[in-house]
């Protein structure tokens, strides 16, 4: 196992990183962080009024700012799917922590994305998720260490192909 270093799950929007990072929590007796809720809560605002009053480049700012200042240790990590989009954040992330990628295929990602405008996904004006999923898809293979398949998977069975992973690594 591995002891005194971060899970960090990483991945699209709605493949269930923060659900699944409970459960991993809980299974593993660990602080749970949700880099979405964390900015939230420092900043005040939800992710969707931080883009739309500061922008998309300025949201990015601020979550890697964030990010760099974790220094917890032994927890389970969710990210927000822009994450990837800071070499600084996720060099800072992989430092401390085992980075995992929830794999969805687009397809059943836009089945579970039901609520994209209010989300605060960083997508600039005219892309569609589909632009978003190519373009980010590269960067999750780039920064993980293990890749989870989660096609036609519960959550508990997600997080058990996780700890069967993290024991064989």
């Amino acid at each position: 196992m591995i002891q005194n270093k971060n899970i960090v799950l990483i991945g699209m929007p709605a493949v269930g990183k923060s659900t699944i990072g409970v459960l991993l929590a809980k299974r593993f007796g660990r602080y749970f962080l949700d880099t979405d809720v964390f900015i939230q809560a420092l900043v005040g605002k939800t992710l969707q009024q931080i883009i739309d009053s500061d922008g998309l480049d300025k949201f990015c700012e601020i979550e890697a700012e964030h990010i760099l200042c974790i220094d917890k240790m032994d927890c389970v990590i969710a990210t927000g799917g822009s994450v990837v989009y800071s070499d600084l954040a996720m060099k800072h992330l992989k430092k401390n922590g085992v980075i995992i990628y929830l794999d969805l295929p687009l397809d059943m990602i836009k089945k579970r994305l039901t609520d994209l405008n209010i989300r605060g996904v960083v997508m600039s004006k005219g892309k569609t998720l589909d632009d978003l999923y190519k373009q980010r898809t590269p960067l999750y293979k780039k920064w993980a260490d293990i890749t989870i398949d989660c096609l036609n998977l519960t959550h508990e069975q997600v997080v058990e192909k996780i700890i069967e992973n993290l024991e064989t690594d």
